[in-house]
């Protein structure tokens, strides 16, 4: 097991993180300016007030919040991560639509899956809006992207289409990740490479309550059932604030092929002002 430290997305163009403090980052997402919670920002910041933005999510006491908006935002624009083009929104829980760190991911991926010169075949797990599945299919896999969210599903053909991939073959998957995961291995189905994403904590259709310290190791071991016989990487992302990449890679290790190499390390974005680095989740991965 070898730590790598933080890795940090380094190239966007139409993102970056202008400032960050009091719980709160600055944002900007193409030419709009936003500005959010961020359970990592532990400290100060510097400058007295957030200055000029044109939304500010505020928390309410009793959970959840809502965005006081400075001017009239459209339903949603696009930003573009190289040749990646995504369809930007704030939701009612604070997001946009897109976590920007995981492009540290995705050239990681990306890299691997050209230079495999072979079919590969990728599962994208809790796959949200699908950041992993554009860029697994802009490299040349072919993608099944699975998650509980008709909507977020729905989104990622949007990104799929945007970013001129509406012809890829992707299978897009409105299902219960671990249910989905079980079907497949009765069908025989398996893939040379695995992503997962899991939520820190969820509900799924039945009221089923999932915790990621609780249900995550089961995942990883049912997951990983899937790899083919020429397997070629796991990637498995958290955001639970305190799982440390160790953990991670601990579980992933029980479960992934002898041989390969096994990594570990936090993803995170430059800060323009102020703190040089925000972090923003752990990972491990595992290669052929």
């Amino acid at each position: 097991m070898k730590h790598v430290g933080l890795v940090r997305a380094e190239d966007w163009r139409d993102f970056e993180v202008l400032e960050t403090g009091d719980g709160m980052k600055k944002e900007r997402w193409g030419d709009v300016v936003l500005v959010r919670p961020d359970p990592q920002v532990i400290w100060p910041r510097r400058s007295p007030s957030w200055g000029a933005c044109d939304g500010i999510y505020h928390r309410a006491p009793s959970g959840g919040g809502s965005w006081d908006f400075r001017r009239k935002l459209p339903e949603d624009w696009t930003i573009r991560y190289r040749e990646l083009t995504f369809r930007i929104r704030p939701t009612n829980f604070k997001h946009t639509g897109l976590f920007p760190e995981q492009a540290a991911n995705w050239d990681w991926f990306s890299a691997r899956i050209r230079g495999a010169a072979r079919p590969v075949r990728v599962l994208n797990l809790f796959g949200y809006t699908g950041g992993a599945t554009v860029a697994a299919a802009a490299a040349g896999a072919s993608v099944c992207h699975v998650d509980a969210a008709k909507g977020m599903v729905q989104w990622c053909r949007d990104n799929t289409a945007l970013s001129g991939l509406a012809a890829a073959p992707v299978r897009y998957i409105v299902d219960d990740c671990m249910k989905f995961v079980e079907r497949e291995q009765r069908r025989g189905n398996r893939y040379e490479a695995i992503v997962m994403d899991p939520p820190s904590y969820g509900r799924g259709s039945g009221g089923e309550v999932w915790k990621l310290e609780d249900g995550l190791f089961g995942l990883v071991q049912a997951a990983t059932r899937l790899l083919s016989d020429t397997p070629l990487f796991v990637l498995l992302n958290a955001y639970t604030t305190g799982l440390s990449p160790t953990v991670l890679a601990t579980i992933l290790s029980h479960h992934v092929p002898d041989g390969g190499s096994l990594t570990c390390g936090e993803v995170g974005l430059p800060v323009t002002h102020g703190a040089s680095t925000l972090p923003c989740g752990t990972f491990a991965r595992w290669e052929a």
